[in-house]
């Protein structure tokens, strides 16, 4: 059995290794912004997106876009049209999400065939 104070130091040993790999294996801060290194959101890197959006927002003025990290929602007086994304590996066309098209382009699109596509989905 242990006698007297013993245990107490046992135990406040056993807390300390036990402290001491819970902190050794955390993730390690990052000294720039005081945040975990994985806390951090990764940037949207589909540029094709981001040139569609400008191209709907300068020449199609009633229709507004919203960028998400693999598509381009579009509506129009807050009315889901259509969904854009742009994807080599997913064949080029139209396809269906409920009521709401999904149509995908290998490329960024010309502003005619914007403009027809969305023509035929109004």
């Amino acid at each position: 059995m242990i006698d007297g104070i013993w245990w107490l130091v046992i135990l406040l040993a056993v807390i300390t290794v036990l402290w001491l790999i819970a902190h050794l294996r955390s993730n390690k801060v990052n000294p720039k912004s005081g945040a975990h290194a994985s806390a951090g959101k990764k940037p949207l890197t589909n540029d094709s997106l981001q040139k569609t959006a400008i191209l709907i927002k300068k020449h199609f003025p009633n229709y507004s876009t919203s960028r998400r990290a693999k598509h381009l929602l579009i509506t129009k007086e807050n009315k889901k049209i259509a969904m854009i994304t742009i994807d080599n590996s997913i064949a080029a066309g139209e396809r269906r999400l409920g009521e709401v098209p999904i149509i995908n382009y290998h490329r960024v699109p010309s502003r005619a065939q914007l403009g027809t596509d969305l023509q035929e989905i109004c």
